[in-house]
């Protein structure tokens, strides 16, 4: 345990900089993730602005939505 005050804050300032790059960490493989599931149902493949318009249709209407029109 820390002895004075300013080693205290000192250890927990080097700990929430610690926290904060293992949650960057994170994100970042859950982005990798979610770019490799994109690829592998072959939508990388599409024109720019195929998947650009596709995009933006689906923002549009929402997730919800696409998911209830994509089931029936």
């Amino acid at each position: 345990m820390a002895k004075t005050l300013e080693q205290e804050r000192a250890a927990f300032e080097e700990d929430a900089r610690r926290l904060e790059e293992r949650r960057r960490k994170l994100e970042e493989r859950e982005r990798e993730q979610a770019i490799s599931a994109v690829e592998k149902a072959g939508l990388l493949k599409l024109d720019i602005k195929r998947l650009a318009a596709l995009v933006e249709r689906m923002k549009l209407l929402g997730i919800d939505e696409v998911e209830k029109r994509l089931k029936a």
